[in-house]
């Protein structure tokens, strides 16, 4: 390799680490759970269904690629995304898949697009609809996450607690639910509850990460 090439070897190398810290789908899970908000090992582990060792190992490994940060509080230690970099990162990578790899395809049909057939909500559109009232929100997330942050306005209502919640929900307007993402099932079954209920509700086209990165406005308790 002639001296000239040693230079971009070495930045496509550190390109490489980055690349590996995103090979594993239980470390873009852990990613998927901090663009919610930041997590200690230990709430990363329970979510993941991960031992807590075995989650330090991967934490480490997209600390070490620049993915997450981490902040000591008290005896434990809480992690968080770097920037929404790591955000935009996840979704073209979804994008890429979505476009090129039948088995995407077929994962999302079987699972998704069975649940709900009907057009999701844009995030504009939705703004402009909430704003005038003709909607109610709903974040089917848990309430560990929505306190993080929410799309304001929106009520916690997590899927575990829909039906107890289903008559204390308006039948004169829309309901949108949404959750953590594009690939989200929550926001799908809670849509499916809803209309077995005789509620007209939809979900949104993405969820509370796209959201926030696009900079709509977010409220934290």
């Amino acid at each position: 390799m002639s001296r000239s090439q040693e230079p971009k070897r070495a930045l496509f190398e550190q390109l490489a680490l980055v690349a590996r810290a995103l090979s594993s789908a239980v470390r873009l899970e852990i990613l998927d759970f901090l663009a919610q908000g930041e997590r200690s090992v230990e709430e990363l582990a329970q979510v993941a269904n991960l031992s807590v060792a075995n989650t330090s190992k991967h934490l480490q490994q997209l600390k070490a690629a620049g993915l997450v940060e981490a902040q000591r509080d008290g005896k434990h230690i809480r992690y968080r995304l770097a920037d929404d970099r790591v955000l935009d990162a996840i979704g073209n990578l979804r994008l890429l898949a979505e476009a090129h790899l039948n088995e995407v395809d077929d994962l999302v049909a079987s699972y998704l697009r069975s649940r709900d057939a009907l057009e999701p909500v844009p995030a504009a559109t939705l703004l402009e609809r909430a704003r005038d009232g003709l909607v109610t929100v709903i974040d089917v997330r848990p309430p560990e996450e929505y306190v993080q942050g929410h799309i304001a306005g929106a009520l916690n209502i997590p899927l575990d607690k829909l039906e107890t919640h289903l008559q204390e929900l308006p039948r004169d307007r829309e309901i949108v639910a949404y959750c953590r993402g594009p690939w989200c099932v929550l926001s799908f079954e809670a849509v499916a509850r809803l209309r077995d209920a005789g509620l007209e509700a939809r979900r949104l086209q993405d969820g509370l990460p796209e959201w926030r990165r696009a900079g709509l406005p977010i409220e934290s308790d």
